[in-house]
């Protein structure tokens, strides 16, 4: 007998998936409960996570197709508690929890996607004062949005007739619980909006539990409230009911009955109201007449007659024709004057006499200048008669012509100044008042 025979030898393979079939077969459901921690979403869908507690983890998922039913949103931090079957993913040879149902350990589901939803849209803005729309004063039409049979819808008319039965009611009966309330409501909202006939939109209902409010606290009812171009009033549920829905409406109130209050004025108010301003306005006009009319009188006692307005006029035109005559004889009489002044000037500043004037000065200016040139010639004469006694005194032909001789080399007729400039055998040539002599040089004394 072998030693193989004895012993019984397990691939890896075959080990695990005994190990998985001795889990699933032995926790086929389980309930668990820990903290959710590691949680992440890739691009299948699906929910990947660790579930710990303070001793151990153990890896979870929980498939697209199972999420579905959750209420709310799985995030880290979370406890929860889960139904759940064991499992092996044999590629990596660990075990997981393959979840089936969730729900959260403590608070129901329902509260705790209540609470996600309200932080997500107020992280968008949806709840902030800037983007609510004002809601009209008296408004033409109002479309409520709400259950056809339930008590709310009827409350609305009857206090919309007591406080302003001139005002348009127009019901968009909806379902307002159950799996097909949420495209209702939107569906209304939308197609109000289409129509744009309406001044205001109401969305209400009765009270109820947190199940019944549900689609009230809907994502895509918060988002149709929300791109509506209508203003919308809520009135759901009870005083101390709040729903996403309040949080997103122009407005909230407390109850169906306190939206249509909100929505429309008391018009017995709204009468008295008026039939008060109207006195008052009466009241003022008649003072504001009174005066006038006391102004007028005033006015007309202190107004002239026009004949004596003319008459006046008259006068004060005579007036002034006689002062314009004055001064233009004044004013005349001076410009003659002043013309007759300027006559003897101008013929004592005639140009015949400014002419003789100039030319006697030209006459002057020519002798002075004739004078001076004369003068000035005589020096020049003079300096050049120096200057060329003094050139002919330093002329070299005159020193020769007084017995001296020059030398110099005959090679490039350099002048000989210094016995130490020559060489013997140079050729010297030597200068004389009349002719040269070319000699050689035998020898130098220094």
């Amino acid at each position: 007998m072998t030693e193989n025979s004895i012993r019984q030898i397990y691939t890896v393979s075959k080990l695990t998936r005994e190990i998985k079939t001795l889990l699933e077969d032995t926790y086929p459901f389980i309930w668990v409960t820990g903290e959710i921690s590691n949680y992440a979403v890739p691009s299948s869908g699906h929910s990947y996570f660790t579930l710990k507690d303070q001793q151990a983890v153990v890896s979870a998922v929980m498939f697209k197709n199972q999420k579905r039913n959750l209420k709310f949103e799985l995030t880290n931090g979370i406890k929860i508690i889960g139904l759940g079957r064991l499992s092996l993913y044999e590629p990596r040879g660990s075990y997981q929890i393959i979840f089936e149902h969730l729900e959260p350990e403590g608070a129901g589901s329902m509260q705790i996607a209540f609470e996600q939803l309200k932080k997500k849209l107020m992280d968008k803005g949806f709840f902030d004062d800037k983007h609510k729309r004002p809601i009209p004063f008296l408004p033409f039409k109002i479309s409520v949005v709400t259950s056809g049979t339930g008590a709310a819808v009827q409350d609305i008319i009857n206090i919309a007739q007591r406080r302003f039965p001139n005002c348009c009611l127009e019901i968009f009966p909806v379902k307002v619980q159950g799996n097909e309330s949420v495209n209702e409501i939107c569906n209304a909202i939308s197609l109000i909006n289409h129509l744009y006939k309406s001044d205001l939109i109401i969305l209400a209902r009765g009270g109820g539990s947190l199940e019944d409010l549900a689609p009230f606290n809907s994502e895509n009812v918060a988002n149709a409230i929300f791109n509506s171009l209508i203003p919308i009033i809520t009135g759901i549920g009870h005083e101390t009911d709040f729903t996403i829905a309040d949080f997103v409406a122009d407005l909230r109130a407390p109850t169906p009955s306190a939206a249509a209050e909100l929505a429309l004025p008391d018009k017995r108010m709204l009468m008295d109201r008026i039939s008060e301003v109207v006195d008052r306005i009466d009241t003022a006009l008649k003072k504001k007449l009174q005066t006038i009319y006391q102004s007028v009188f005033d006015l007309t006692a202190r107004l002239k007659s026009p004949k004596t307005s003319v008459y006046d006029l008259r006068l004060k035109l005579d007036d002034f024709e006689t002062r314009l005559n004055n001064l233009m004889s004044q004013h005349l009489h001076h410009h003659k004057e002043k013309c007759l002044w300027l006559s003897e000037v101008l013929y004592t500043r005639r140009p015949e006499k400014k002419i003789f004037d100039a030319r006697q000065h030209v006459k002057s200016l020519t002798e002075s200048l004739t004078h001076v040139f004369k003068n000035k010639l005589h020096q020049l004469q003079a300096v050049h008669l120096n200057l060329d006694s003094k050139l002919q005194t330093m002329n070299p032909e005159a020193v020769l012509k007084r017995g001296y001789s020059m030398s110099r080399f005959v090679s490039d007729k350099r002048l000989i100044k210094n016995s130490t400039d020559v060489k013997i055998n140079d050729q010297i040539e030597i200068l004389f008042s009349k002719g040269s002599l070319i000699t050689r040089v035998e020898k130098i004394n220094g």
